[in-house]
């Protein structure tokens, strides 16, 4: 990443000191929470936090966490309009904004993740290795016949640019390969929509896409769509965890690096990576960060 990003990594947190088991939690009424933005996908985590550290439900915080989606989240924060964000790693356009508005970001791993390949549940194939996927959306791979399937065209949905998956499938997937550009109906501005659309595509078990597993499992759900095995892994809380599913990343805290040592947000951040935070965001679903 460029000099206008800094990634902390967790295991230099701990030499830091950061993380210590004893870190005291945080306290917020509601009415002086921090100013929270965030991905989709992180809604029920940014929801379980906000509710730890206020003493509220789930229920009564849920009002007051409103996500804008991944790049307006970025947006949000580089106009300092919103404090934290809870996302994926940013995009190359979303660090050049930052670089434009002289901000450094700071951005922290706090849960595990994995980025994940679908497709109808009645496609004979169950898992195809990287080298595929990245032949598929470059278009050197057309048909499903030539990775062990039926004899019918493959459709690789995308999602738009900026988006959170769309980054994270370029960047830890595509390898520097340029993806082939669909057609405009093959481009899918919602994760949900994404999914429903690789199941229901003309009732024909011929599309693939793509998406964070914490959303397809967790969030979305559909029973007509299959997670498939990359280099023969199948993607669960046991593969992601131990490492052992290929494409691996993270949901990242992130916030403008200008932040004093012991400011709110700083605090709040270094809560989350204590065991207490870790097992908050495990019970909401989400893989603890290694």
């Amino acid at each position: 990443m460029s000099k206008y990003i800094s990634v902390i990594i967790v295991i230099i947190i701990l030499i830091l000191g950061l993380t210590a088991c004893s870190s005291e939690r945080p306290s917020f009424t509601m009415e002086n929470y921090i100013r929270v933005d965030g991905s989709t996908v992180t809604i029920p985590l940014s929801e379980a936090i906000a509710a730890a550290l206020t003493g509220e439900t789930i229920e009564t915080v849920r009002p007051y966490i409103l996500h804008n989606k991944t790049h307006s989240a970025y947006v949000n924060l580089i106009d300092e309009k919103t404090d934290l964000i809870f996302v994926t790693s940013p995009s190359e356009e979303e660090l050049e904004y930052a670089k434009s508005k002289n901000i450094e970001l700071e951005v922290i791993p706090i849960v595990s993740e994995a980025f994940v390949f679908l497709t109808h549940r009645d496609n004979p194939v169950e898992g195809l290795s990287l080298e595929e996927i990245q032949k598929i959306y470059a278009g050197e791979i057309t048909n499903w016949s030539e990775v062990g399937g039926d004899d019918v065209p493959i459709i690789p949905y995308q999602r738009p640019v900026n988006s959170g998956s769309q980054t994270g499938f370029l960047d830890l997937v595509m390898g520097g390969k340029t993806p082939i550009e669909p057609p405009q109906e093959q481009i899918q501005a919602d994760m949900g929509m994404l999914i429903d659309a690789v199941a229901t595509y003309e009732n024909a078990p011929d599309a693939i896409g793509y998406s964070y597993y914490y959303f397809v499992v967790d969030m979305w759900g559909n029973e007509k769509v299959k997670l498939l095995k990359v280099d023969d892994i199948y993607p669960d809380q046991e593969t992601i965890s131990s490492g052992n599913y290929p494409i691996r990343t993270a949901y990242y805290a992130v916030f403008r690096k200008s932040e004093l040592e012991d400011s709110d947000i700083r605090k709040v951040v270094t809560w989350i990576l204590t065991d207490d935070g870790q097992q908050l965001a495990e019970e909401a679903g989400y893989v603890k960060v290694e």
